[in-house]
């Protein structure tokens, strides 16, 4: 694989592409977290069910599903530089577009947003393979923690932004645009450093390799159980809490606790895991915190709600991590990579889209959320099973069909 410049850059250049990495990461996550808190102001001035608020969360995720396999097409035409800074174009568009309060708007907003973040959530395993091998655990760790940082901030600021300063959600949800336009600014330079790869085989000759990989599927399907539950928690733990008598800028502060601990997690578990070339025992261990978590959650008359919130913050965080860290380790090449990136993504966001529909769809119909948080349990056994298969040593490119 030989990139179309050096192989060697300087280390302000590479500052500099740190930079505009965590930049984008930053972005991939507030205009999603910041849609949960602000979920009652929307009902009520939309007359929306929960389904369909729900719809709000799993309509990026469609687009994750649908846009994730497609990008290694992108970048073979714009370069993975051309194709971020074209993610953060559109990513201000769509944020902008739900500034209108339009119902229509609202929805065609969300849809541009999730194919924005889509690319962004493919490339940056990539950039790190590519640019970083040798430190992919750290660089992995550094920009997982500022996607969970950009979250944590929106969740906590939404309230506020929408009541004290007078924005309403529509302005809440369209003040994200900001962000996305000063990234897009800093990434520039990367268009023209970050060039094409010299590709070694065609996109479906990766495709039909990968998907005969069962290493590559159970990359893909840890990614997605881990996503199905991270955006579960991120579009419907304010109802949750809400619903149990604490009031809106509460829950929103909650969820914002959960994002701040993901962080813990994003910056201490791929760090762990990237030193060690079997990552088994910490599936293990964070199989066994989260189901403290969610049992914990479970049962509110236990009480200790932010340190439920906390334990599954900070899991959350860390699977999310290690199955970015995961793309890189079971990959060789840079190219495979972005291809593997592409498919758990792809495969995953699709498993996870059913997630925010399902939880508040059997609230609907149980009047109970301890239905919703068993499934969430359930979730969790069959992740930490696809990650203990994902966490033995070895490369997909390596053939393990």
């Amino acid at each position: 694989m030989v990139p179309a410049k050096t192989t060697h850059p300087s280390r302000p250049a590479n500052g500099l592409l740190f930079i505009g990495i965590l930049l984008i990461a930053v972005n991939l996550r507030p205009a999603l977290a910041s849609v949960g808190p602000l979920v009652d102001e929307i009902r009520q001035s939309t007359g929306l069910s929960n389904s369909h608020l729900g719809l709000l969360t799993t309509l990026p995720l469609l687009a994750f599903g649908v846009v994730s396999t497609l990008t290694p097409l992108f970048t073979r035409r714009f370069g993975i530089g051309g194709t971020l800074l074209g993610a953060m174009a559109l990513l201000a568009i769509g944020a902008a577009t739900r500034a209108v309060g339009w119902i229509a708007a609202l929805y065609a907003g969300t849809l541009l947003i999730g194919i924005a973040i889509a690319f962004g959530n493919v490339l940056l395993p990539s950039i790190a393979k590519r640019s970083f091998a040798s430190r992919a655990g750290f660089i992995t760790s550094c920009y997982s923690s500022a996607m969970g940082l950009g979250a944590s901030l929106a969740a906590g600021v939404s309230v506020p932004l929408a009541r004290d300063f007078g924005l309403g959600w529509q302005g809440a949800l369209g003040i994200w645009s900001l962000p996305a336009i000063f990234a897009a600014l800093v990434w520039w330079p990367q268009v023209n450093r970050l060039r094409r790869f010299e590709h070694k085989r065609s996109f479906s000759e990766a495709i039909k390799h990968l998907g005969t990989s069962k290493l590559a599927w159970s990359v893909a399907l840890f990614m997605g159980l881990q996503s199905f539950t991270f955006y579960v928690v991120l579009a419907w733990l304010p109802a949750v809490l809400i619903d149990r008598g604490y009031d809106a800028a509460y829950s929103g502060w909650m969820l914002s606790l959960s994002q701040a601990t993901g962080i813990l997690g994003s910056l201490s578990v791929p760090v762990l895991a990237g030193n060690r070339p079997d990552q088994r025992g910490i599936v293990l261990c964070l199989a066994t915190c989260e189901a403290i978590g969610l049992v914990g959650l479970m049962f509110p008359a236990l009480g200790l709600t932010e340190l439920w919130v906390s334990v599954v913050g900070f899991v959350l965080g860390g699977s999310f991590g290690l199955a970015l860290l995961f793309i890189v380790l079971r990959s060789h090449a840079a190219e495979t990579a972005t291809e593997l990136s592409g498919m758990a993504q792809s495969i995953g966001y699709s498993v996870a889209a059913t997630g925010p529909v399902v939880f508040g769809g059997l609230f609907d119909s149980t009047g109970s959320w301890t239905y919703s948080l068993l499934l969430l349990l359930l979730i969790a056994v069959l992740k930490y099973a696809m990650g203990w298969k994902a966490g033995r040593p070895g490369t997909v490119d390596s053939g393990d069909h």
